[in-house]
């Protein structure tokens, strides 16, 4: 699964987002969730996200990867690194 971190008032979110929708549709068989920092603080600070947005990349309730800012190349090599079948 691929975790977003966001909250409604980052720029640097609202950028990103379009292409992490993109993605979501040309890969349905990787998850993607989307949680609003501000919304659950409590979820944010148990995977202790300190920017926004950061990227979580899970595989079997294990943390295996993450990125941090709209980095959309690193956001597409990590997904094809650990959440594409081959």
């Amino acid at each position: 699964a691929v975790v977003s971190f966001t909250a409604s008032w980052c720029g640097p979110c609202r950028f990103i987002t379009p292409v992490v929708v993109e993605l979501a549709k040309k890969l349905p068989d990787v998850i993607f969730l989307k949680v609003d920092a501000d919304d659950l603080k409590t979820v944010t600070r148990d995977f202790t996200v300190e920017a926004l947005p950061t990227f979580i990349f899970m595989k079997q309730g294990k943390i295996v990867d993450k990125v941090v800012g709209a980095r959309k190349d690193e956001l597409q090599q990590k997904i094809t690194l650990h959440m594409l079948k081959v």
